[in-house]
């Protein structure tokens, strides 16, 4: 573990932050929260925290003593001085007197004593912080560290490795009783230089920022080198298929198999973000990969985020990977039937209310390709993937040195299952299409545009594909949600297929197809050039089943249904003349919708045609409105406003539409109109 102190860099931040009125130690305790921050064996996701005792003013002038402490929700590599909220000392160390504090207590008590009751909930460790009497305390989740005291026996191991210098806490879930306890192991030694917490983790504490900081790094490197000098041969390899299934055949199908079912057709999806490297693989191939999983998580932190472990499968065989769907849905049964024993063993302990989370794994190990991070959000599968990184480094340095005997999942329990974590859960409400994919052609274009960054408002990761590919990138932008853009001219079907297993690639599938993409060109049916026909044709027709056919195939992999929706227009009804190049081959695209409606219904495959007129975009340019306003011999303004309504249709009208159809999921074989109103136009 590399020292990444920088004298100039933290003299630097000191003199920025000077300007902005934040005192040196509040500065430097930023500075060195950021460097624990930015390495991911010291800490992921929010785990650790680290804080600093001085001096502070509330909003009458009255001076206090206080603990700045790290904010809940705030991430450590990038911290800001408001991240470290201030608690008033005097307060905390009268609670060490306490017999008992539950959790919302003590939650109630930091916030009481806030010196600006707008700060984020002060860490869960802000006791333990506050009972040491350093000036700076460090804590981290070190991989190192937790190869160390993931063993059966790990005391005498603590003390083999660090010696004297540093204090050995049995674990204790976090809150009130761990900060008391450690506090107690400090007293009885007060020239230890750190604490290690069983299963759990390091803290190290000093007189300034850079001697607590050091330390860390210090007793981290004094980990790495004994795992590193005393590490055993590694386990057997087990053996592979002569050849593997790539990662794009086998995602749709482990996507659809974590995606938690609610009853009658309807499923609360995943993405799923693959991971794969050299280390990565070379771990997983162990024989015993399947054993180490069913152990547990390296700290219980994790817990929060993969559950009770990992899961793992076996090696796809690309030979016989018509058989693999079976094999990951048996294991994830397997999974879902121990995660829910695991849950009603121990919630049957107390008379406290849970609801049990859903009971689908968070990470999937494939021997042979990588692993599988499965999240309600990219963001949330991407941080199961980095939490595996982890656990992998911790599981090897563990088993290098002695056997992985993390914390018991009864001892989990409580952490997983947490008052704290439950109330964070029930506020965070999904949005509907969360989880979800949605892939949009045509989408740099006024209604494509409009659809991906509806749906991505509502909760969907979008795929925006169009011919353009730097305008596609941009309307992904402008979309959010970690949405990407993808250049591809869907008329070519490698094309059209390339921009599929881009969408399996970022998010392990797709859920939601709107086939938006078509041109115009104007002519009199009679006189019409062939291959201008035939061109309209290869978009306006061909190009939505082939999107339609990648769809299904993805769709029927994940075995969770899907939404096939389709911009037809309203020429495919209520043809307008020199019109026919257009209107035909979208006529046949309506009749398309249908007949995947009828052929994939039983599949939970649902099919729907919105068919809108009138709609500024590419495709109705100015010039295009000019001519047809002419054709009617009407005015620019009367011929879009046309309608019923008297008003003027827009590209997000067409969004809604497709939204609709999104969510209206006892809905198919069904044509939406989003003209304003037209008679001629009017189904049924």
């Amino acid at each position: 573990m590399k020292n990444l102190w920088n004298d100039d860099a933290a003299e630097k931040l000191v003199a920025d932050y000077a300007k902005k009125g934040v005192g040196r130690d509040l500065a430097l305790r930023v500075y060195t929260t950021r460097l624990l921050g930015g390495v991911p064996q010291l800490v992921l996701h929010g785990g650790g925290n680290t804080s600093c005792k001085i001096k502070a003013t509330d909003l009458v002038g009255d001076e206090w003593d206080v603990l700045c402490v790290k904010g809940s929700g705030w991430d450590m590599a990038v911290i800001e001085p408001q991240g470290l909220p201030a608690v008033k000392m005097g307060a905390l160390l009268k609670a060490r007197k306490l017999d008992r504090l539950s959790d919302e207590d003590m939650v109630a008590l930091q916030r009481a004593n806030l010196i600006d009751p707008a700060s984020p909930n002060p860490s869960v460790e802000t006791l333990l912080h506050a009972f040491l009497p350093h000036k700076f305390v460090d804590h981290t989740h070190s991989t190192a560290i937790l190869a160390i005291v993931d063993q059966e026996d790990s005391k005498p191991l603590v003390a083999k490795v660090f010696g004297a210098k540093m204090g050995y806490v049995p674990y204790i879930m976090p809150g009130f009783d761990l900060a008391k306890a450690a506090a107690d192991v400090f007293d009885a030694d007060p020239a230890v230089e750190g604490l290690i917490l069983d299963k759990h983790g390091i803290f190290t504490f000093g007189d300034d920022a850079r001697q607590a900081y050091d330390r860390m790094i210090h007793y981290v490197n004094v980990a790495e080198d004994y795992v590193a000098k005393h590490a055993k041969p590694k386990a057997a390899k087990a053996a592979l298929p002569a050849r593997l299934a790539s990662p794009a055949v086998i995602a749709p199908m482990l996507r659809g198999a974590v995606a938690a079912p609610r009853g009658e057709g309807r499923f609360d999806r995943m993405i799923s973000d693959f991971r794969t490297s050299d280390a990565i693989v070379d771990f997983i191939n162990s024989a015993e990969i399947a054993d180490y999983a069913q152990r547990g998580v390296s700290t219980p932190d994790l817990s929060i985020r993969i559950k009770t472990g990992p899961m793992a499968v076996p090696a796809p065989d690309a030979d016989k990977v018509g058989d693999y769907k079976a094999v990951i849905e048996s294991h994830v049964d397997a999974f879902a039937k121990d995660y829910r024993a695991y849950f009603e063993t121990n919630d049957a302990l107390d008379d406290v209310k849970r609801t049990m989370l859903d009971p689908m794994p968070r990470l999937t190990l494939v021997p042979g390709l990588g692993m599988f991070g499965h999240g309600r959000t990219l963001k949330d599968a991407k941080i199961a993937s980095d939490v595996g990184e982890m656990w992998i480094e911790a599981v090897r340095g563990a088993e290098a040195v002695g056997r992985f005997h993390p914390l018991s999942k009864a001892d989990l329990f409580p952490l997983e299952y947490w008052s704290l974590e439950q109330a964070k859960l029930a506020s965070n409400k999904p949005k509907p299409l969360t989880g979800q994919v949605v892939l949009i052609t045509g989408g740099a274009g006024a209604i494509g545009a409009a659809t991906a960054k509806l749906f991505a408002d509502n909760g969907a990761h979008a795929v925006v594909v169009d011919l353009d590919a730097e305008k596609a990138a941009d309307a992904a932008r402008k979309a959010g949600n970690n949405s990407i853009g993808v250049g591809a001219d869907i008329t070519d079907p490698a094309q059209m297929r390339a921009a599929f297993d881009k969408a399996i690639a970022v998010f392990g599938g797709v859920d939601i197809l709107v086939s938006n993409a078509g041109a115009a060109w104007e002519g009199r049916i009679g006189e019409l050039d062939d291959a201008l026909l035939r061109k309209s044709f290869e978009l306006n027709f061909f190009a939505h089943q082939s999107a339609a056919q990648n769809a299904v195939r993805i769709m029927l992999e994940q075995g969770t249904g899907g939404a096939l929706l389709f911009n037809t227009s309203k020429q495919a009804v209520n043809p307008g003349p020199k019109f026919g190049a257009y209107g035909v081959p979208k006529a046949a695209t309506l009749f398309l919708s249908r007949q995947y409606a009828l052929d994939y219904g039983a599949h939970g495959i649902r099919s729907n045609a919105v068919n809108a007129d009138r709609i500024r975009s590419g495709l109705l340019t100015d010039a295009m409105i000019a001519s047809r306003s002419g054709a009617r011999g009407v005015s620019e303004k009367d011929y879009m406003s046309g309608n019923l309504l008297g008003q003027e249709v827009t590209a997000q009208d067409v969004a809604q539409a497709f939204l609709h159809h999104a969510l209206a999921d006892r809905t198919t074989a069904d044509v939406t109109t989003v003209d304003g109103g037209n008679i001629a136009a009017a189904l049924r």
